[in-house]
């Protein structure tokens, strides 16, 4: 069964396929920022169901099923017969690669062969590395795994910098009301920017993220990439490439060169984005072929084809991974001995609140088994109303690098809202009702009475008792006896925390009048999920800390 001369036809399906499921995730990647309780979440996770690479190394980082889905099977299935038709028709990065890859090649005369070289090794030794990884308990693949990458970079980077430069380009017009030709320039640009208001980015508030600008540098370096070698990244980097090469080394649908027609031009290498060799008889690589058709359009006698391999007939001969055993076996130790380094880290130390700014959200697993779920994508930022989950640096260990964390000062955990959960991929942080997560404690509130205006300056405040969203409230307001300067005894009434009551929202600390560091702030003691860090006495009980279950060297 041949597919003859399909040149434009058939690269343009695959054009209007890239660009219908690149649309597609930009889209429930923007939308994500707008959803409420009632919206299903399901399609906002459909790219991250569909990668065989989270789903495995997943499983071997946690072995269970749970939060997984077996939706992948279709990629794989799909790869077996096809080859990495994923990579080259429906995976989102790969597409702005491609875009960037058009860039770079524009204006130039002369197009170099792209044949295999040893760099072609490196993603999966990567591969292999958070394959030993993983096996070990660690779940550091999401800085590389293309989806999550993307996501994230999009979440934390790209859409609040579109947001900031609509907002600040707009506010700049409006105060300098310039003319052209005698007419306003507001007469266009604020209509334009009412609309995007109101239906595009439907919120006045900018979102901002800690390690936003690092994230956003990694993905301009990756894309530039593009401009030393066609798909840099696709070839040579991406961890989800390795595993789909593993699995089409034998697929149905095989290149077929011709060699009584060939002419030995090459014209289809150079048009090969990943360097699969389809000049080389007998020696092209579907581990390395996105099936983008390029080199079939680009060939002048028509000697080149797809062809499905038919049962019972001559197969058609294809070049073979070229990966020793003994690299394998390095990868894995590597990978093995990288989280070894990353546990050595006190932040590893099982139970231990390393460090106390490090609140996860409400619904979040315990810390170890937490890293061997979240892929680092951002889908919890985004979904954050209040802008309050930020990617955590390295004060966690590395390994809890860009991970979720929420940030008091920035945002708040709102009350009414458990959507974090909902759209998690994996359920590092779980989904729960509504009900269970108000009574979730990710934290505690805590009073620096140096700076508490009702204990440091005689006088009242009472902004982060109106604030609490707890009914009754967590904080409570005592009247104390306070004698000012001048020797007057005045009644002030002083703010307390209640432990029992406190869930650590941080809503106090956010609404706080203090804007350079908050009078109260939050830290992670007394949060459920980590019964070694209740701290707390028991009313009544003088002798319990609530750690006499926990193993102790004291």
């Amino acid at each position: 069964m041949k597919f003859k001369k399909p040149r434009s036809w058939t690269q343009w399906i695959r054009r209007f396929c890239q660009f219908v499921f690149f649309v597609l995730f930009i889209i429930l990647a923007w939308n994500l920022h707008f959803l409420d309780d009632e919206d299903p979440t399901g399609i906002y996770k459909i790219f991250f169901h569909l990668d065989p690479l989270i789903f495995l190394l997943t499983l071997l980082s946690t072995w269970t099923l749970a939060g997984l889905s077996l939706l992948c099977i279709f990629t794989v299935i799909i790869t077996l017969l096809l080859g990495r038709v994923f990579c080259g028709w429906f995976c989102p990065f790969g597409t702005l690669h491609t875009f960037f890859t058009w860039l770079a090649q524009l204006g130039k005369k002369k197009k170099e062969y792209q044949n295999r070289t040893s760099a072609h090794r490196v993603k999966y030794f990567i591969l292999f590395a958070m394959l030993g990884m993983s096996l070990f308990g660690g779940h550091w693949f999401g800085i590389f795994d293309p989806f999550s990458f993307f996501y994230r970079a999009l979440s934390t980077g790209v859409f609040p910098a579109f947001h900031i430069a609509i907002e600040e380009s707009s506010t700049a017009i409006y105060k300098e009301d310039p003319k052209i030709l005698g007419v306003p320039v507001t007469k266009i640009s604020e209509p334009i920017y009412q609309k995007l208001r109101t239906h595009v980015f439907r919120m006045s508030q900018k979102t901002f993220y800690t390690e936003g600008t690092i994230i956003t540098f990694t993905l301009l370096l990756v894309i530039g990439l593009n401009f030393v070698r066609p798909r840099f990244w696709c070839r040579y980097i991406c961890p989800l490439g390795g595993l789909l090469g593993l699995i089409s080394q034998k697929p149905l649908l095989r290149l077929k060169n011709d060699e009584s027609t060939c002419s030995n031009c090459r014209q289809c290498s150079k048009a090969c984005p990943a360097g699969a060799q389809p000049d080389q008889r007998g020696d092209w690589l579907p581990t390395e072929c996105f099936v983008c058709w390029n080199c079939v359009a680009s060939c002048r006698s028509d000697s080149i084809t797809f062809q499905f391999q038919v049962p019972g007939k001559k197969a058609i001969a294809t070049g073979k991974l070229d990966y020793p055993r003994r690299t394998v076996l390095t990868a894995m130790a590597t990978g093995t001995v990288g989280l070894l380094g990353f546990r050595v880290a006190p932040q590893s130390k099982q139970g231990q609140p390393f460090p106390e700014t490090l609140i996860r959200p409400p619904g979040s697993r315990n810390e170890r088994e937490f890293l061997q779920r979240c892929i680092q994508c951002g889908a919890c930022m985004r979904v954050c109303p209040t802008n309050a989950i930020q990617p955590a640096g390295i004060e966690g260990g590395w390994e809890a690098l860009w991970t979720p964390k929420l940030v008091p000062k920035i945002g708040y955990c709102l009350y009414s809202c458990n959507m974090c959960g909902q759209v998690c991929p994996t359920q590092a942080i779980q989904p729960i009702p509504l009900l269970e997560k108000q009574k979730i404690k990710i934290g505690l509130a805590t009073f620096d009475k140096g700076r508490c205006i009702p204990y440091s300056y005689g006088r009242e405040c009472l902004v982060c008792e109106e604030h609490c969203p707890l009914s009754p409230k967590a904080i409570y307001l005592v009247e104390r006896d306070v004698t000012l300067r001048d020797g007057r005894v005045v009644k002030i009434k002083q703010p307390e925390v209640d432990p029992d009551l406190c869930i650590g929202c941080g809503f106090c600390e956010w609404s706080c009048v203090f804007q350079d560091r908050a009078a109260i702030y939050v830290t992670t003691a007394n949060e459920s999920r980590n019964p070694k860090n209740q701290p707390i006495l028991v009313f009544g009980d003088t002798y319990s800390t609530g750690t006499e279950n926990s193993s102790s060297p004291y």
